[in-house]
């Protein structure tokens, strides 16, 4: 497969997430994670989310709940590095931004995904590169 395609192929599996995750699909959203233990979640505000089966409990709860939020990807960004796939885009639900990172493995069923983590982040049309403090 060409690196172009590669890329692509990465992109969809990243956006067929967030349709996962928009349109509240459990059965999706858990079609979507790698069949390996060593997956992990890093939810806002939530303590770390490690193995699979506690990671799809995870989005089974988001996705079901009643607070399930409206949640759009902007600006995606893909990287590969052979087998790893790495998408940094940004969050939008409502009026808020947030920033994530998924990571993908490639298998026999093309890009599965092993982490995802989002935080909070700037309004991404900001041309600020300062953070807001300082960590050393």
């Amino acid at each position: 497969m060409s690196i172009d395609r590669d890329r692509a192929a990465l992109l969809f599996a990243n956006e067929t997430f967030y349709r996962a995750f928009a349109g509240r699909d459990v059965t999706l959203m858990g079609a979507l994670w790698a069949d390996v233990e060593q997956v992990t979640c890093l939810h806002p505000g939530w303590p770390p989310v490690e193995g699979r089966d506690a990671v799809l409990q995870s989005w089974h709860a988001i996705l079901t709940g009643p607070a399930s939020p409206n949640i759009e990807c902007l600006q995606a960004r893909a990287n590969l590095h052979g087998d790893t796939g790495i998408v940094i885009c940004y969050e939008r639900i409502g009026p808020d931004y947030l920033l994530a990172t998924n990571i993908f493995i490639r298998s026999g069923d093309g890009w599965l995904i092993v982490h995802h983590q989002s935080g909070t982040a700037p309004d991404p049309d900001e041309e600020t590169a300062t953070p807001r403090r300082r960590l050393n």
